[in-house]
């Protein structure tokens, strides 16, 4: 099971900060990659951030790259995601999702989803 938690207010203005944690619990958190993913409305679901297995390589979308952060704590079975200068196209679900050995940005790699948490960001 994955749980998606957004730490601080979901509706923040541009240029705000927002930090997302996702807690899984149910298989071996450190021997998987963990990732995000947004799904805007009316698109596609379209890769966010990855971490591999040991926090030792982190994986960004264009997009984010340079505002947006991940992170995990395998003692505490979290990954994180800081969000920075968040802008209006951010506005979407974010879902955190947990893949057996890699960390990859196809959504469909991935063997468990959190709920999913909604972020909006107004201009």
């Amino acid at each position: 099971e994955v749980s998606c938690r957004r730490l601080g207010g979901g509706s923040v203005q541009a240029g705000d900060s927002l930090r997302l944690s996702c807690a899984a619990s149910g298989f071996t958190f450190s021997g998987y990659g963990m990732g995000w993913f947004r799904q805007a409305t009316g698109k596609e679901r379209e890769f966010v951030a990855a971490v591999t297995w040991s926090g030792g390589s982190t994986y960004y979308s264009d997009s984010v790259k340079g505002r947006f952060t991940i992170s995990r704590d395998n003692a505490k079975n979290t990954v994180y995601l800081q969000m920075n200068s968040l802008k209006p196209e951010d506005t979407a679900a974010y879902y955190c999702a947990a893949q057996k050995g890699l960390a990859t940005s196809s959504w469909l790699d991935y063997d468990y989803w959190g709920q999913g948490t909604l972020v909006t960001v107004s201009s």
